[in-house]
């Protein structure tokens, strides 16, 4: 009885999960949907919300789950990523 009265997390790596998907992933699905419903595109907006899923999923594999924020560093303005500690991306070379 002992035994279950605390949950031990398996894998303490794993990312949050909304459902079955991370963060990034659902809101992949849910905003192409969303503009579905309020287009009244329900079904271009279940395609779309399809295929970012299934595109994300491919565009992260084997990669670290913040890869998308670093290649948004990178090519993005430096406001973008919301980064503040950071130098920004342009600066390529660094005194000292």
């Amino acid at each position: 009885m002992a035994a279950d009265k605390y949950v031990i997390p398996t894998h303490l790596d794993d990312p949050e999960l909304i459902g079955l998907w991370t963060l990034d992933e659902f809101l992949a699905m849910v905003i192409p949907f969303a503009w579905g419903v309020l287009s009244q595109h329900i079904l271009i907006g279940m395609f779309l919300s399809g295929a970012g899923w299934w595109g994300l999923r491919k565009a992260k594999a084997g990669r670290a789950t913040s890869w998308l924020l670093h290649l948004a560093y990178w090519h993005f303005p430096s406001g973008f990523t919301g980064l503040r500690a950071t130098p920004p991306s342009y600066l390529r070379l660094m005194a000292g």
